[in-house]
């Protein structure tokens, strides 16, 4: 019979693909209507990473300041991950008190393996965070100037050649006379 089972467990796992849990790739982390997500925070996970990030998810948007999570999400999280240009940063304690920890972009499948102090783990741990994301680059930067030589400010420009001032005006009539007494 125990040569059966593994044949069965991959038969299972063939029929129904959804029912495996792998962690979402963090450049995936997007709401139902395309905005962006920071981080998604899940409170399953496994000896096995197939079945991580499983069960009930809580999604981070960016900016998300929270010293206090929702009642049912404190000391639950057990896998996480963060978008790519976002940072998780999370506190052991409500009120951001307590262990501290920053998680930068890519999946965290089990907390269990990054360590919260001497003795524990992040895994149900989380008891407050903040996630923020950098700005993503502009599309399509908008077109450089040509190059084009300016003077430097310290330097004037160069003044006009000298040229006498005549005392006639157009009409070659003298503008002013010099009488001497």
């Amino acid at each position: 019979m125990f040569p059966l089972c593994p044949l069965l467990l991959a038969l299972v796992l063939a029929i129904a693909p959804g029912v495996r849990g792998i962690c979402p790739v963090p450049a995936d982390l997007k709401n139902a209507d395309g905005t962006r997500t920071c981080a998604k925070l899940y409170d399953k996970s496994d000896a096995y990473y197939e079945n991580c990030c499983q069960g009930a998810e809580l999604s981070v948007e960016p900016g998300a300041d929270l010293p206090f999570l929702p009642s049912n999400w404190g000391n639950t999280a057990s896998s996480l991950v963060v978008a790519p240009r976002c940072e998780l940063t999370v506190w052991s304690v409500r009120g951001k008190g307590g262990k501290t920890r920053k998680f930068s972009a890519g999946a965290y499948p089990r907390l269990e393996e990054y360590r919260r102090g001497i003795f524990g783990d992040w895994a149900n741990s989380i008891s407050a965070l903040y996630c923020r994301c950098a700005r993503p680059p502009p599309a399509d930067p908008p077109p450089k100037p040509p190059f084009q030589a300016r003077p430097h400010p310290c330097h004037k420009p160069p003044d006009p050649p000298f040229k006498p001032h005549s005392l006639t005006d157009q009409t070659s009539e003298p503008l002013a006379q010099i009488r001497r007494p």
